[in-house]
């Protein structure tokens, strides 16, 4: 993998070459990379204890460190060459262990990264309200609103402003005025900044991650106000991110926090990355889940019916909706991956295996109208 004596530089340079997602730095183990979604270990010695304790200092912002020695971890993000990578220190052990996300420069379409139509469609048609994207770590969710975000920017001339935690993807001016914060940085908690985000002149803002009932909460009136808000959250899928949100309150707040989401949500787009097959072109694709707005879904989330709203979801594809189910039996019929792939990461696998089996059906009648054609 990565030859020689190994320095921090090098081994985020190796991240390129290699097409490795994420980095980890541990005392005890070697240096070790995420790739396709599986971890794999450098050759080599594993990391001492003075290693770990001084290997990220050539990449450690001085301005952080007493943050660091006072809180046990810290978040920011570098440059090494054309990647930007997202780093978390954290100390385990009484030692530094290093978490690296790598984060392209350059920002990827939507095609690139295998999202359907409704996506673009959704920025396009949505002036105001709250999008929210899902999903667990590593599921490409900062991808997703990068994307969404420039695609405003190449087409909108409106003031974009960022609140982020670090700043993983850097925005250059095309039509859009796009203002990035980054915590720790030019502002020092996510609550300050958007104490005062709206007296910035925003059009669209976007919320790095609802954390809390702070940014839930800013989230929500600002989307209220006529604001295009985006933002994301750490819930498998699209039901549980209103229980999500939810816990973020009191319960006698519920109602009035769901009449609030009814009334300003517009989607919820949820993701999970699943390894590709060899030759599809990509080390990993997106099965996605999006919910829709509409007057039934917004009675639903108003009484507090989650319960119902996979129905919904199904039942409305046609019109822009997505289960996971449909997203993973598109994949398969894509051959993008796996039937053992689609499966693994189902949600239900005898829904799937029932959609599959329509896939089949559809492909042997294709082959038979072929076959009496000729």
């Amino acid at each position: 993998m990565v030859q020689g004596p190994l320095s921090i530089h090098r081994l985020l340079e190796g991240m390129g070459k290699l097409g490795a997602s994420d980095l980890h730095l541990k005392v005890g183990i070697p240096p070790t990379f995420r790739i396709n979604g599986e971890l794999r270990p450098v050759q080599g010695a594993p990391i001492t204890e003075d290693e770990a304790d001084h290997m990220i200092d050539p990449i450690f912002p001085a301005t952080l460190r007493e943050r660091f020695e006072r809180e046990g971890g810290v978040d920011f993000a570098t440059f090494v060459k054309e990647d930007r990578f997202r780093v978390n220190i954290f100390r385990s052990g009484g030692h530094t262990n290093a978490a690296i996300r790598r984060v392209k420069s350059e920002i990827p379409t939507y095609e690139a990264l295998h999202l359907p139509p409704i996506y673009n469609d959704l920025v396009e048609r949505t002036n105001e309200g709250l999008i929210l994207v899902c999903g667990v770590t590593g599921s490409g969710k900062s991808t997703t609103l990068a994307a969404m975000i420039e695609h405003l920017n190449s087409r909108e001339a409106v003031h974009i402003i960022t609140i982020e935690d670090p700043v993983e993807y850097r925005f250059s001016r095309k039509k859009a005025i796009v203002s990035q914060r980054e915590i720790g940085i030019d502002v020092p908690s996510y609550p300050n900044a958007l104490r005062y985000v709206v007296r910035q002149d925003p059009d669209v803002i976007f919320i790095g991650e609802m954390r809390d009932h702070d940014t839930v909460l800013a989230a929500i009136q600002a989307a209220e106000t006529g604001h295009l808000v985006f933002g994301s959250l750490h819930t498998a899928d699209t039901m549980q991110s209103f229980n999500r949100i939810l816990e973020f309150f009191p319960r006698e707040e519920h109602g009035f926090i769901r009449s609030a989401l009814a009334t300003s949500m517009r989607a919820v787009c949820a993701q999970r990355l699943l390894p590709a097959l060899p030759d599809a072109g990509v080390g990993m694709v997106p099965a996605t889940e999006v919910l829709l707005n509409t007057p039934v879904v917004r009675d639903k989330i108003r009484d507090g019916q989650d319960e119902d709203i996979p129905a919904i979801i199904n039942s409305s594809i046609p019109d822009g909706m997505r289960s996971f189910t449909y997203s993973l039996a598109e994949l398969v019929r894509k051959e993008h991956v796996s039937v053992q792939t689609a499966m693994a990461y189902a949600p239900n696998q005898n829904a799937l295996d029932s959609a599959l089996k329509g896939v089949e059906v559809k492909a042997q009648t294709l082959v038979h109208r072929v076959k009496r054609a000729s």
